[in-house]
């Protein structure tokens, strides 16, 4: 049974755009063979149809409409895109919605993806995704299936989907199986394409994917991360620095059989000016009391 219930008319087929019977028109590098279909792959952006001026998208010769979404699709796509842009490791490029020319009869888009920086110079385009999501919610699953299959015959290495109503999950493409692998909460997705590896667990918890971003930000050494960092540690340096000139204070006062009060104990531990600490130690070494270490002239 197939999994469109329409297929495309002939007024859809004579559309500006639609010619399922001549892939490659945009030209440029050698055409790739589409194993077990007999024919060549297309460059991934001789499209059939018109980005951004049409919503529709092609799937095995079946014309669908890409409709907006509702909220549990359309948080869960902001989260991930959020995520990915963060992750995407230098070199490669983060997208959404990016329309592919997956095969002679196929144009449609995942809901976020991951390709190559620059020119793919066998086929002087763009280079295909090497990682794709779906976010799958009110959507067809035999849809997102076949969407796979296709991505993954095309050369898409890594396909994952994240289903958002009822059980709230994430499963990877087996290409193996032809299914779909559940990965636990705990798992997590390393790959070339990404920084850091990526937790299945920061893709369903907002406030894990706020921490997920600040790591891999860190890690491609992003330079307000690295200010703040540095920032930290100068306080931390100076706030170590504050604390033993506290200490060799007393320590001073000890040595040389000076009474130190309570009170006065916890005025000179408590004083965060490092000026103010350095007058008194040099007080300590002549002082004959602790009232004249702290004592302001």
């Amino acid at each position: 049974m197939p999994f469109f219930s329409a297929k495309m008319s002939a007024m859809d087929e004579n559309r500006r755009g639609y010619d399922l019977k001549a892939p490659g028109r945009s030209g440029g590098g050698a055409p790739r063979h589409l194993p077990g279909l007999g024919g060549p792959f297309p460059r991934v952006d001789d499209h059939l149809v018109e980005p951004e001026v049409t919503r529709d998208e092609i799937i095995g010769g079946h014309r669908i409409v890409a409709m907006p979404a509702n909220p549990p699709h359309a948080n869960q796509q902001s989260r991930l895109d959020y995520v990915l842009q963060a992750l995407v490791a230098p070199g490669y490029i983060a997208s959404a919605d990016l329309l592919t020319r997956h095969d002679q009869e196929s144009d449609f888009a995942s809901d976020a993806c991951i390709y190559k920086e620059g020119v793919d110079p066998a086929t002087d385009a763009r280079y295909l995704e090497e990682i794709a999501f779906e976010v799958v919610s009110e959507q067809n699953e035999g849809v997102v299936t076949e969407k796979a299959r296709r991505m993954q015959r095309r050369g898409v290495r890594r396909i994952f989907a994240v289903w958002v109503k009822k059980a709230h999950r994430v499963c990877e493409w087996s290409p193996k199986s032809e299914s779909w692998r559940r990965l636990g909460s705990d798992a997590s997705i390393e790959d070339p394409c990404l920084v850091t590896p990526l937790q299945v667990a920061d893709l369903l918890d907002a406030a894990k994917a706020d921490s997920a971003v600040v790591e891999a930000l860190a890690a491609k050494g992003n330079p307000a991360i690295r200010k703040r960092e540095a920032a930290a540690e100068a306080r931390g340096v100076a706030k170590g620095e504050i604390k033993a000139k506290a200490e060799d204070i007393l320590e001073i006062l000890e040595e040389r059989s000076i009474p130190v009060v309570e009170a006065q104990r916890q005025e000179i531990l408590g004083c965060q000016d490092l000026d103010r600490l350095k007058r008194w130690l040099r007080r300590a070494v002549m002082a004959s009391s602790a009232d004249e270490v702290t004592s302001e002239p």
